[in-house]
């Protein structure tokens, strides 16, 4: 558990899959999710910062469209 810019709680979930370390960054009040990976071998605070800014991303995006769920995938 972490907090991320503004004090917001962020919830991160580490799986290693061989030379990589994949980690979940869940907003637990939207129940937004994003995942990124990168080397295991790597910083986590470097994997942490990259998931809670494709999380803001992906959380600023879906703001911006109207119904608040972005394009469908």
């Amino acid at each position: 558990m972490s907090s991320a810019k503004g004090g917001d709680e962020v919830l991160f979930e580490f799986h290693r899959v061989g030379a990589y370390m994949k980690v979940v960054a869940i907003d637990p009040k939207t129940g937004v999710e994003v995942s990124v990976a990168g080397p295991a071998s790597g910083s986590l605070e470097l994997l942490k910062r990259t998931a809670i800014n494709k999380l803001r991303f992906v959380q600023t995006r879906d703001s911006r469209t109207p119904g608040g769920k972005g394009p469908a995938r």
